[in-house]
């Protein structure tokens, strides 16, 4: 899953960066609000989070201008934690979700996995998928025997996303968009790689190949 972080809190965005990291994101950052806006705009990320109070443009017309193009990407808002007003600002502006500071990451990344869901029309709660459940905190998945599986940090956003969009045709395109960051080598043939390491763990009917497409995850032949 991919994520846009936009705060100009160098300290901050930094702590932020290596805690989500941990937690199965890959990261973008931007310190102000034309660099977030713009690449909000051009990247198709999974979910925002918006500090307001940025340099350059502040965060609530990065969101009031990402609305009115239809950028409908999920955005938590990151408030002063009294600024009640900056909430519903937010929120009329577009917001998803308001997070004030400071918080722990805990919270932020369980704010962030609900808006995602949502967004695809899953549940919130445990990731299920056929005769797979996958552990968001721990990174692992349980398999219908009930073998517990260890997954890498690019297996596990690469699983995630494909149980997140389950049924779909995904192209090696849109799932490097998703699974990288921007400054990663995002050569695709790289995910036919990750694929096949997952057929290895989960079985190999798990994920079909629809050559010169891409791949569907939970497909019944």
């Amino acid at each position: 899953m991919r994520l846009l972080l936009v705060e100009d809190d160098i300290e901050l965005s930094t702590r932020l960066r290596g805690d989500l990291e941990r937690a199965g994101f890959a990261i973008d950052i931007a310190g102000n609000g034309i660099d977030g806006e713009a690449l909000g705009d051009s990247e198709p990320y999974d979910a925002v989070v918006l500090d307001l109070g940025l340099p350059g443009r502040p965060g609530l017309q990065v969101l009031a201008n990402w609305r009115s193009r239809g950028n409908a990407v999920p955005v938590v808002v990151l408030t002063a934690r009294d600024a009640w007003h900056e909430k519903v600002e937010g929120f009329r502006a577009g917001a998803d979700d308001y997070l004030g500071k400071p918080f722990h990451t805990e919270e932020l990344v369980a704010r962030l996995l609900a808006v995602t869901r949502r967004a695809t029309s899953q549940a919130t709660g445990t990731l299920h998928g056929p005769g797979l459940v996958l552990d968001e905190q721990r990174q692992t998945v349980t398999d219908s025997h009930d073998t517990e599986h260890a997954l890498t940090g690019t297996e596990f956003r690469l699983l995630r996303y494909f149980m997140l969009h389950p049924g779909q045709l995904l192209s090696k395109t849109r799932l490097t968009e998703h699974v990288y960051d921007y400054d990663s080598d995002k050569d695709s043939n790289v995910i036919e790689v990750y694929v096949n390491r997952l057929r290895q763990k989960l079985g190999k009917d798990i994920i079909t190949t629809h050559r010169g497409q891409g791949y569907v995850f939970g497909e019944r032949g």
